[in-house]
């Protein structure tokens, strides 16, 4: 992190709210490194290209009035519940060309280490600790600045962890790991000596921003803003379920770099409209490139030269363009 780090909270534990004031600070405060910790209560999180009707229990939901927000980052759906705390990195990108998510998880782990746990970063965006996940993160960039945020399971009711999510049992073909459940872990278990959330949270303060903390608040002014950008996005449906269309083509696959699901509809060979759903790790929206192939014939060299336009990774994380090829034109 930087030598000066300024510190926020956003005083709510309402996804809608704090999903807002995250993305006011990313968009708005353009100067300076921000360190944000905050909580939602009794909240599934949805990744900006999931399908929020698949992947969450709708029953379950509903029955323990469980709150349902879309974020702007990619990545899977997880579920928030006050035995949970999510922080957030806000900074100038650098180097985009050597932009990881080491740069970010590399504080989260050596905050953990020094509580004595067995803590390391593994696979696309996960933290483990003795080979159970207990944080998740997801990366957007906008312009020069960057938003790298992550879960942080501290005591969390993993029965509702389970509940909540309609977890794909495709993702788990190639694991050892039966279940949700038996693959996270609360970070207060491993502890050698046991500390609460509220003292967890005043050692991760301290720890990630050390001795170049400073604590500061947004203005009136621009809590009015974040209110409004609550209200007319993430408390919306359109927002968080209406992109979740029916098309008349469809077709998921499952790739190193993550499911990827793309539905179009297609009129006289043409399409004339298309989304992409999955939890791959893009750090940037998908309206791009979704409003460059309409309009496209639909066949896969034409396709494939729409792609061509674009730096891929930023949209489709790992995931690379013969992959969304073969997704898309070869319907097993």
């Amino acid at each position: 992190m930087a030598d000066k780090v300024l510190y926020l909270e956003t005083g709510s534990q309402d996804p809608a709210f704090n999903l807002a004031f995250e993305e006011y600070v990313l968009t708005r405060r353009r100067e300076g490194a921000y360190l944000l910790l905050w909580q939602n209560d009794n909240t599934i999180v949805i990744g900006q290209n999931q399908n929020a009707e698949a992947e969450i229990n709708r029953t379950f939901v509903e029955e323990h009035g469980i709150h349902v927000v879309r974020r702007t980052t990619g990545g899977g759906a997880v579920y928030h519940d006050l035995g949970n705390l999510n922080y957030s990195f806000i900074t100038d990108v650098g180097n985009a060309e050597q932009l990881t998510m080491e740069r970010f998880t590399r504080p989260i782990v050596e905050a953990l280490k020094a509580l004595g746990l067995d803590a390391e970063a593994s696979g696309r965006n996960d933290i483990l600790v003795e080979g159970r996940k207990i944080s998740g993160t997801a990366q957007r960039l906008t312009r020069d600045r960057i938003l790298h945020h992550g879960t942080l399971l501290f005591d969390a009711d993993p029965s509702m962890v389970a509940g909540a999510l309609n977890v794909d049992p495709e993702k788990f073909r190639s694991k050892s790991a039966k279940s949700v459940r038996s693959r996270i872990g609360n970070i207060r278990d491993f502890l050698k000596e046991d500390m609460d959330l509220p003292a967890f949270w005043d050692y991760l303060k301290t720890a990630l921003a050390g001795s170049g903390l400073e604590q500061t608040a947004l203005t009136p002014e621009e809590l009015a803003e974040v209110e409004a950008l609550k209200a007319g996005k993430y408390d919306t449906w359109e927002w968080n379920f209406g992109r979740s269309p029916q098309y008349n083509m469809t077709n998921k696959r499952y790739w190193p770099g993550g499911c990827l699901e793309v539905r179009a509809d297609v009129a006289q060979g043409v399409i004339t409209d298309i989304v992409f759903y999955g939890d791959f790790l893009a750090v940037r929206g998908m309206e791009e490139v979704t409003e460059a192939l309409r309009g496209c014939p639909f066949r896969a060299e034409d396709f494939g030269a729409v792609l061509d336009r674009f730096d891929l990774s930023k949209f489709f994380g790992a995931i690379s363009k013969e992959e969304i090829l073969e997704t898309v034109f070869h319907v097993n």
